[in-house]
Order: C-alpha cells, then sequence, then structure tokens
C-alpha cells in the first residue's frame, strides 16, 4: 500500500489541496453567527489587528451555548486549527489525509480485474492476479537509464573494426551453393575446412567409444559428469604434448606439467595478459598483427599494445631496431613495457622466424627485462620451403631465462576442430603457472570434449595421416589460389605457413589511404560478394594489403572466387 500511495503522489497533493479549500470553506460557514452582533462590528479593526485570521466573535459567553453547538465546536476545532494556524495543526492535517488514503485503498479493491480471464475447464490451474503494488511499479516511468559499468558501456557499442564488420556481414547473409549461392563468401575468417572429411570419418567411427567408453559404464560417467580440473585432464595434457611435439617437427619436447589447458587460445592470452602485466602497461606487438590481439589484451585486462610497425620492402619481417625504437618512445610517454606479443608464424602474412631473429628476439627481453608470449598456433599449417621452428627449441641454451617465456598453443588451426575450444598455455614460469590455473576457472573445457580429444589425439595412425594429408591440401590450394591471384594482377607476399595470403592491391585503392582501402573493401563485400580482411584492421601501416583466408573453400571452388575478385579488378581499372 505505501507503493500504491506514493504511485498517486500528484494527485494526492491535489486532492489534499481541494480538500483543504473546502474545510477552509465550510468553517468560514460553521464558525459565523447566526445574527450580526454590533459589539463584534465595532471592535472589528481591533480583532483584525490583534488576530486578522480569527473570525470567532469574543464576546460570546460559553455559558449560553446550547450542548449541541458545544459539540459541534469539539468536531471542527481541528480544522479550525489547520485554519487558524493555532494548536491542532497535525491533528487537523492529519484528517484529510486519512480519509484520502482510506478512500483510495477502499477503491482498488473494489476495483475489478481489467483483465479477467476464465480458467481452462480441462485444466485447472490457479491463476495469479497481479498485485496492485506491482502493477503501479511497471506503470511508472523511470527518472533515467539503469547504470552499466564502464566496460559495458564500451562493448555494448558496435564494432568499428572492419574485420568484425565482415564477420557480421557474412552471417546476415551467408553463401551455400544450393540454398543461397548468391551469398557473400567468407574469406575473412582463418578457419580449416579442407580436412573436415577426416574429421567427419574419425567421429562416426570413434565418437561413442571415445567418452562411454567400452567397458564398465559407470566408470566412464564418472569420467566425464563430475567436475574436473579447471586446468584440465592430465591425460589430454600428455597427449596435447606429443602432438605439438609431431606438429613442430619432432624436435622439441613440451612437459605436460607446464601447461594449462583453456577453451581455446584466445582465454589463453588473457590469462596471460593478466598474469605478466597490469592494467595500463602496454606490450610490443609486430604488424600487421592478428585484429582478435586487440579483444584478448584491450578488453578486459586493459592492457596496451603498441605497434611494432614491419614494411613491404623487407617483406614485413620483424628487426629489432624496430622493436628498440618503439620501446624507447613507449618509455619516453611514461608507457611500461611488461613484453612482446609474436605470432609465429606470422598471422596475417605468413612468415616464419628464423632462428637468428628468435635469439635475437630472447636477447632483446633480456635486456629489457620484459616476457616474450609466442602464439604458434599455426605451427603445423606450413606449405612452403622454410621449415618452422619453435622458440621453445632455442631455449635449450643454458644462459637464456626459461621463466620469461610462455607459448600459447591450441587445436583450432592444426587439427580443424576450432569449436572444440581446446587451447593451452606453456609457460616455465612457475608463479604464472600456478596464477593460470586458478584464472583457467573461468575458460574450463568440457569434461565430454577432454575425453573426446584425448582419444582423437591418442590414435597415432589418424594423427599422422591427418598430419601430412592436411598440410598437402593446403599446400594445393595456396599454390593455385596465389597463381590464380597473379593472373589478376594481384601479387601476394612471400609466405610459408598460415590459411591465408597478404595480397597487396595498392594498384586498386584510390585514394592511397586508408580510406581509399575501405572503399574497396566495400566493393568486394557488395559487389563481388566475398569477405576479406583490410590491412587497416591488422593495423598495418601500408594501405591496401588485404589477407584472404583460402582454406575456408574448397579446390574446387576456387574459380567461383576468383571470378568475383575479377569484377571488382576490372571495375576499379575501367573507373581509373
Amino acid at each position: 500500500h505505501n507503493h500504491s500511495l506514493l504511485s498517486s503522489f500528484p494527485i494526492l497533493l491535489l486532492s489534499l489541496s481541494i480538500l483543504f479549500f473546502f474545510f477552509h470553506f465550510i468553517l468560514q460557514i460553521l464558525l459565523q453567527p447566526h445574527k450580526p452582533n454590533p459589539l463584534i462590528l465595532t471592535g472589528s479593526m481591533t480583532l483584525t489587528q490583534n488576530q486578522p485570521t480569527n473570525p470567532i466573535p469574543q464576546t460570546r459567553n460559553p455559558k449560553t451555548q446550547s450542548s449541541s453547538s458545544r459539540s459541534g465546536m469539539k468536531l471542527i476545532v481541528p480544522l479550525q486549527g489547520v485554519v487558524q494556524g493555532r494548536s491542532g495543526f497535525l491533528l487537523g492535517i492529519s484528517i484529510p489525509c486519512a480519509l484520502f488514503y482510506f478512500l483510495q485503498l477502499y477503491l482498488k479493491r473494489r476495483r475489478p480485474n481489467p483483465n479477467p480471464s476464465s480458467p481452462s475447464s480441462s485444466s485447472p490451474t490457479l491463476l495469479l492476479t497481479r498485485s496492485s503494488s506491482r502493477s503501479n511499479l511497471s506503470s511508472r516511468g523511470s527518472i533515467s537509464r539503469v547504470r552499466l559499468s564502464r566496460l559495458a558501456t564500451v562493448l555494448s557499442k558496435p564494432d568499428d573494426s572492419l574485420y568484425y564488420l565482415g564477420l557480421e556481414r557474412v552471417s546476415q547473409d551467408p553463401y551455400d551453393v544450393f540454398r543461397n549461392p548468391n551469398g557473400i563468401i567468407q574469406l575473412g575468417l582463418s578457419d580449416n575446412k579442407l580436412c573436415f572429411d577426416l574429421i567427419e570419418k574419425w567421429l562416426v567411427k570413434n565418437l561413442e567409444g571415445s567418452m562411454m567408453g567400452n567397458g564398465d559404464i559407470n566408470l566412464s560417467i564418472n569420467g566425464i559428469v563430475p567436475y574436473q580440473p579447471h586446468h584440465g585432464l592430465n591425460e589430454l595434457k600428455i597427449a596435447l604434448a606429443d602432438f605439438m611435439r609431431q606438429v613442430m617437427g619432432g624436435s622439441v619436447e613440451f612437459d605436460p606439467s607446464n601447461m594449462v589447458l583453456t577453451s581455446g587460445a584466445t582465454p589463453a592470452i588473457e590469462i596471460l595478459s593478466f598474469c605478466l602485466a597490469d592494467q595500463g602497461n602496454a606490450f610490443l606487438v609486430p604488424t600487421p598483427y592478428y585484429p582478435g590481439f586487440d579483444r584478448d589484451v584491450r578488453w578486459r585486462p586493459e592492457i596496451d599494445l603498441i605497434p611494432v610497425h614491419c614494411r613491404s620492402t623487407d617483406n614485413f619481417s620483424l628487426n629489432i631496431t624496430a622493436l628498440e625504437q618503439a620501446f624507447s618512445q613507449a618509455r619516453k610517454r611514461g608507457v611500461k613495457v611488461r613484453g612482446i606479443l609474436i605470432s609465429n608464424p606470422s598471422n596475417p602474412v605468413g612468415n616464419i622466424l628464423t632462428p637468428d631473429m628468435l635469439f635475437s628476439l630472447l636477447d632483446f627481453a633480456e635486456d629489457k627485462n620484459i616476457h616474450i608470449i609466442a602464439d604458434e598456433v599455426f605451427a603445423g599449417s606450413t606449405y612452403g620451403s622454410e621449415e618452422f621452428v619453435s622458440i621453445a627449441e632455442v631455449l635449450d641454451s643454458e644462459y637464456i631465462d626459461k621463466s620469461r617465456v610462455h607459448i600459447i598453443y591450441s587445436l583450432s588451426k592444426d587439427l580443424s576442430i576450432a569449436g572444440f575450444r581446446v587451447g593451452v598455455i606453456h609457460s616455465y614460469n612457475q608463479a604464472v603457472l600456478e596464477a593460470a590455473k586458478k584464472m583457467s576457472r573461468f575458460s574450463s573445457i568440457s569434461a565430454p570434449t577432454q575425453r573426446l580429444v584425448t582419444s582423437m589425439l591418442s590414435d597415432k595412425r589418424f594423427i599422422q595421416e591427418y598430419i601430412e594429408t592436411n598440410r598437402n591440401r593446403i599446400r594445393r590450394v595456396h599454390d593455385e589460389f596465389v597463381d590464380c591471384l597473379n593472373k589478376l594482377g594481384i601479387k601476394c607476399a612471400k609466405s610459408s605457413a598460415g590459411m591465408f595470403c597478404w595480397a597487396d592491391m595498392t594498384g586498386l585503392i584510390k585514394p592511397y589511404s586508408e580510406k581509399g582501402e575501405q572503399e574497396l573493401w566495400e566493393k568486394f563485400i557488395n559487389v563481388a560478394k566475398i569477405n576479406i580482411t583490410p590491412g587497416s584492421a591488422c593495423h598495418c601501416i601500408e594501405p591496401g594489403w588485404f589477407r584472404i583466408c583460402f582454406t575456408t573453400i574448397s579446390f574446387e571452388e576456387i574459380p567461383l572466387v576468383i571470378e568475383r575478385i575479377r569484377k571488382v579488378v576490372e571495375s576499379c581499372k575501367s573507373s581509373s
């Protein structure tokens, strides 16, 4: 009832005003004498000066009043206090308030239900009517919007990165050879679909036995239904360490005890960001770099990324001089640099860091007393002549401080199971591992997924066949796709790994600026109906470069994609 009274506060004020004037009028009538009194008239000036608001004659003799008049005056004395401003003010003002309150309560209780509904004859369900207080609350307007956190306010705004805008456009109009042949073809996401048939074949054959087992069912249920360690099952860590050794050439061993499993590489990078730096600190990142790093590192850890610009004249290869300059400029601005974030093989260029460069990076980190985060998720997706070398392989030297090196890996790329969300942090720093284990509770992998992936990785024959087939198919599609682009006049940077090519389209943009690059991207989306990633989304300092992911299509679909790209190329050449 307090809610109902408060909800009608404006009506209450209006009603009290009306009641006040009404009782004031009644008092004026009741308190006037029946016959004019000359004494009152002659002494009116004196009375007015002493008591300007008192209409009661001073010459009345209370002994001559009847009992009925005395009782009437007793009833209106509190109301007279309201008008005259004398005693009885509180009691006088409470009378109209109480009358209004009980009148409102009486009317609300007798008010019929505006939306009556009769219960079903077949289902005698009890209908609960909405209380009047809740009805008033729902109808009341809020003065202002309910507040959100600063982080939620920022993240709720629309994306401004063309990388994510392109992914959204594809989701609204995806290409399908049968259902939507005129839809947008996805070439902006590094998703490996070339070996889906191998994964499907293995799952059809082994899915049930992988999770439920072929022996005691109760024992298998106990392995997937109860809580499991957030940082991952030890069986999966052992199998994953062996898989990483195979895809990296068998020249390096990974210790399962140095692993923390996460639901993909994204939370792995975020957890390391929390562990290695504080809010407002920064990581150095060679450009162009994977657009997702901005979200992984900046969103929740609130760590800045300082670009280390690489040039096309060096095939966008990293050099120590650029690192030194970026580090010095950050210190001049008062920014504390806590680490270097690298992707090896590079995403989006596809080049591979040499052993000499890895040693130089370790020396640089040692000299500056900072960490190295090495994202090696494309280590097994090689197709060129260059051999991949993990940073773990160069750590065998005794003088190197291993505690500052942290490796990120996942099965989304090299094993084509991105939807399984299996990632790993491999670190030589025990304090980092202990902190990461505790933080992994927010990004743990489901127990059925871990059992299934453990069984898959333990199938040595399947894994060996998959690694060889995957590399051959990536190489075949890459060579054909890049050759077709060359025939259109589009050159690509030299690469040896990854699921993409870094295409030079500077001759197609006009003007030569980020604006011209964006306009060309819009032509690919709207005219060619293909989504590719512009270099500006990867923080490339030179406009006109685009990342094109070729593993999202089959070898047979290459002519269709090339024909769509041809439309844009010809339209740009004709307009120029």
